[in-house]
């Protein structure tokens, strides 16, 4: 018999390139590159996120505009590439913006930021209404178009367009004094208290408390004042740092009051919530623009996180003490008594009401 043959090993391997093993050789020696190292790029590139499917792209989109807590987070999903940009100026991520998303400073306000909220409104974006709503309602003086979308926000149940609403019914505001409408603004509110809205809930406690437009019903007032205080209350201690950082009052003299603050007319002394970005906007507005830009007597409501002006002389109502402080709304009232009113209010000196 022949010995055997001892031949070189020679392995292909497709698709890996051509390997050849040699007698008494133990390294391995790669006669070309691999192909996956050598693969043409593909002409939609090498990005992962060019793989994923626009509609699951859309889904993100939509979760992540409805949760934005300022501008910049949408911005930076505009600035990120070409394919979201596409895709987050599409009406069904445009709908689903926060209204954070819309608050823009008073002295940033341009023509391409009208120009997005118009678009925003066009998705169909409730916040977007409102918040142009307002502008042009009280800053740029556009009474009809700005109720008039405020109004199409409100029909789709938005409840502080219709708080809003209610605002401008109680005053006549854009009108005469007889213009005002008691029974509309009170509607108005029952509707938006419904929905969850704590000013006008505790609107709505005050005028049947005292009969303001609708028949006089004290103990069901007194029952929605203390559902607001109870809703306030509530929402402080779910919010965190805020809750944190506020305590009960202490009692410092057997003879101070010990009654519940829960059944008073203003509620428990808690942090003021964060004001809408279209409240914001408009005490910006008044407040770089100054008293001239108002008109001559008119005066801005003192409660510093409202914003709304006067579209008349006397449209709002003067603390009843001392008559130095005016506000749009009983809700307004309650929150700036809270926050800073009750240790400046003096009654008025009798030279002073003659």
């Amino acid at each position: 018999m022949f010995p055997a043959r001892k031949t070189k090993r020679v392995f292909y391997s497709a698709g890996a390139g051509d390997c050849v093993f040699t007698q008494g050789r133990k390294r391995r020696r790669c006669v070309s590159p691999s192909p996956i190292s050598s693969a043409p790029v593909s002409k939609a590139g090498s990005d992962l996120l060019d793989s994923i499917p626009e509609d699951l792209v859309l889904s993100i989109l939509r979760r992540l505009a409805s949760t934005s807590r300022c501008p910049a987070d949408f911005i930076n999903v505009l600035m990120t590439c070409k394919r979201l940009n596409s895709l987050a100026t599409s009406p069904l991520v445009l709908s689903r913006l926060s209204r954070d998303v819309f608050a823009v400073k008073a002295q940033n306000w341009s023509e391409a930021a009208h120009r997005f909220l118009k678009r925003c409104i066009d998705a169909g974006n409730l916040e977007a209404c409102y918040t142009l709503g307002m502008i042009r309602f009280y800053c740029q003086q556009n009474r009809g178009n700005g109720a008039s979308l405020m109004a199409k926000a409100a029909i789709r149940s938005h409840a502080p367009s219709l708080y809003s609403l209610a605002v401008i019914q109680f005053n006549g505001s854009g009108g005469s004094k007889n213009d005002k409408d008691l029974r509309a603004g009170v509607a108005l509110c029952a509707r938006a208290a419904f929905l969850g809205h704590v000013d006008a809930l505790r609107e709505l406690g005050h005028c049947l408390q005292d009969g303001y437009g609708v028949p006089q019903k004290v103990s069901e007032g007194r029952r929605f004042l203390v559902q607001a205080n109870a809703r306030e209350l509530a929402a402080v201690l779910s919010s965190g740092d805020k809750a944190r950082s506020w305590r009960l009052p202490q009692i410092s003299s057997p003879n101070q009051s010990r009654g519940c603050p829960l059944l008073s007319d203003f509620g428990c002394n808690v942090p003021a919530q964060d004001s809408h970005p279209a409240n914001k906007f408009l005490a910006d507005w008044f407040a770089v623009r100054g008293g001239d830009s108002l008109g001559d007597g008119l005066r801005l409501c003192s409660h510093g996180g409202c914003g709304r002006p006067e579209t008349r002389k006397h449209e709002f109502r003067r603390c009843s003490v001392c008559g130095v402080v005016n506000y749009c709304s009983r809700a307004c009232q309650a929150l700036d008594w809270k926050l800073r009113h009750k240790v400046d209010c003096a009654p008025m000196e009798q030279d002073d009401i003659d």
